[in-house]
C-alpha cells in the first residue's frame, strides 16, 4: 500500500536526500515492526488547537485568525544554551513547548490584546512579546518572533484587510490548486512559511509550519462545514524537533556516531547543514513509510492520514527529557 502523498512535491523533493544521506538512516524493518503494534491503537481524530482550554469562540473567522497566528509563531521552544523548554502556567495547569505558547496567546487575547489584528502585529515590539510570553524561561528567539509578526502583519494590512481569514478565504480550499491552493499561496505571499532548503544543489521543500497550519484549520472547522481541506491525503508530517526523537527511540532512525553525540550534547546543528536537512527529510520519509505500513494492517474505513501518525509520535514525546537536535531557525 502506498499513499498518494508520495506524488506530492514535498515527498518527491526529499527522496534524493534520503538516497544520498550520510548522517541519518531509516530502517524499513523497524518501520514494519512498529507498524505491527501501532496499527491496532485507537487514532481519534485530534481536535483543533482552538478547542478546549484554548477556545476562541464559535466564530470561524476568529478560529482561522488564531490558527494562523499560532502557525506563524510555532517554532523554537527550547533554550539553545541550557536545553530547557519553555513552560507556562495557565488555568491551573503547566503547558510545555508549543502548548505553552498557545496558553500565553490565549491569556493575552482574554485580556483584550488585539493579537488577531494585522495592524497590531505589524507594529508589535519585543517588550510587547516579553509581556505576552511569561514562563519558566524567556521565550527563545524573541527578536525573530517580532520580525515574523511584523512581516506577516504588513502583508495582512496591505492585502487582506488586516486579517488572516480574508487571506484564507481568498484561496482555493486545497493545498495544491494550480498555484491558487492555500499552501501554494501561503508560501508565496508570506516568506516566513517558505521552508525550503538546498541539498547538494537541489531544493528540498519541507513546509512544516504551512502544512501544520492547514492541518489545524481542517481539524478545527471541517466538522462545522465552514471550511475543509480538499486534499488532506497529500499532507506529509511536520518535520520538527520532536518527531525525530520518537523515531529514534523506536529504532526507526539511526544517526551517525558523530551526529548522535552532538544531539546528546546539545551542540547546535546548523540550519541548512547536511545533517539538519537529512534529519528533516528522513522524518518526512519515515512517517510516510510508517503510515503506509500501518494502513496496510487497518480496515479501509480506519486508514490514517500522515498527520495522525505525526500527532501520535509528537504527543508522546513533546515533553520528554530526551535531548532533541537544536537548530536555530524560525521554520520549526
Amino acid at each position: 500500500m502506498k499513499g498518494e502523498y508520495w506524488e506530492g512535491p514535498v515527498l518527491r523533493s526529499v527522496i534524493p536526500v534520503v538516497e544520498q544521506s550520510r548522517h541519518v538512516s531509516t530502517s524499513g524493518d523497524a518501520v514494519e515492526r512498529v507498524a505491527r503494534w501501532m496499527a491496532y491503537e485507537e487514532f481519534a481524530f485530534p481536535r483543533g488547537g482552538a478547542a478546549g482550554e484554548f477556545d476562541v469562540g464559535p466564530d470561524p473567522d476568529d478560529i482561522i485568525d488564531m490558527t494562523m497566528l499560532v502557525a506563524t509563531l510555532n517554532f523554537a521552544f527550547t533554550d539553545f544554551a541550557t536545553g530547557l523548554k519553555f513552560e507556562s502556567a495557565y488555568k491551573g495547569r503547566t503547558w510545555s513547548d508549543s502548548l505553552g505558547m498557545f496558553a500565553c496567546l490565549h491569556q493575552a487575547l482574554s485580556a483584550d490584546v488585539p493579537l488577531l489584528d494585522g495592524a497590531y502585529l505589524a507594529s508589535i515590539t519585543r517588550p510587547d512579546l516579553e509581556r505576552i510570553f511569561r514562563g519558566t524561561i524567556e521565550m527563545p528567539m524573541l527578536d525573530e518572533r517580532v520580525e515574523v509578526l511584523n512581516e506577516a502583519g504588513k502583508v495582512l494590512v496591505e492585502s487582506y484587510q488586516g486579517r488572516f481569514h480574508h487571506f484564507v478565504r481568498s484561496c482555493a480550499p486545497a493545498m495544491y490548486s494550480g498555484g491558487d491552493g492555500l499552501l501554494e499561496r501561503l508560501v508565496a505571499e508570506f516568506p516566513r512559511f517558505d521552508d525550503t532548503s538546498t541539498y547538494r544543489g537541489a531544493d528540498v521543500h519541507i513546509l512544516k509550519l504551512a502544512q501544520l497550519g492547514l492541518w489545524t484549520l481542517h481539524m478545527a472547522l471541517q466538522s462545522t462545514g465552514e471550511w475543509r481541506l480538499a486534499d488532506l491525503s497529500m499532507m506529509t508530517a511536520f518535520a520538527d524537533y520532536i518527531v525525530p526523537v520518537a523515531l529514534e527511540v523506536m529504532g526507526i532512525f539511526e544517526y551517525s556516531p558523530d551526529l548522535s553525540a552532538r544531539i546528546a550534547g546539545g551542540v547546535l546543528i546548523e540550519r541548512d547543514s547536511d545533517e539538519e536537512i537529512e534529519i528533516r527529510a528522513h522524518t518526512l520519509y519515515a512517517t510516510a513509510l510508517l503510515t503506509d505500513a500501518v494502513n496496510a494492517l487497518r480496515p479501509s474505513d480506519l486508514r490514517l492520514v500522515i498527520p495522525q501518525v505525526d500527532f501520535r509520535l509528537w504527543s508522546s514525546y513533546h515533553a520528554t527529557f530526551r535531548p532533541h537536535h537544536l537548530t536555530r531557525t524560525v521554520m520549526y
